[in-house]
């Protein structure tokens, strides 16, 4: 079993000697070519641009997900690379809802993923929240006020 989020993430802060996280946003408009393949390229380059300094990555599931089946492929692909590095994971999915949903959200972040974190939008109450909380070597960062 991997370490809990917040002791593998102090773990990374220590051993890179910095608090950045990256987000991994690969806007349609800083690809090279708008595909599922050009996400993966985005990524890369800017994971070995960072690494060395980097605390965590944030890849956000929005900007896979627009391109189906293959985009998922290659934010797992991404989540399970950095996991696989030691390299903390909070997928920036903003999930929020009901009870059964959540259940399936909870798996495809925890498990399918490997994301050590997740980030929730609790407004459909407790119950879009507490699949997320089962796991006691995961953690979530659940939204409250959003930057716009």
């Amino acid at each position: 079993m991997a370490a809990p989020f917040f002791q593998s993430l102090q773990a990374r802060v220590d051993a890179v000697g910095s608090l950045l996280c990256v987000g991994l946003d690969p806007h349609v408009a800083e690809l090279d070519e708008p595909s599922a393949s050009g996400c993966e390229r985005f990524c890369r380059k800017l994971i070995d641009a960072t690494e060395h300094i980097a605390a965590a990555y944030k890849p956000n599931a929005a900007f896979f997900e627009r391109f189906g089946a293959e985009g998922c492929a290659v934010l797992e692909k991404v989540c399970k690379e950095l996991a696989a590095k030691g390299i903390p994971v909070v997928l920036d999915a903003k999930r929020g809802d009901i009870g059964s949903t959540a259940e399936a959200y909870a798996a495809a972040a925890f498990d399918a993923n490997q994301a050590g974190c997740v980030t929730v939008s609790p407004y459909l109450g407790g119950d879009s929240v507490a699949p997320f909380l089962t796991k006691p070597d995961k953690a979530v960062f659940a939204l409250c006020k959003t930057s716009n």
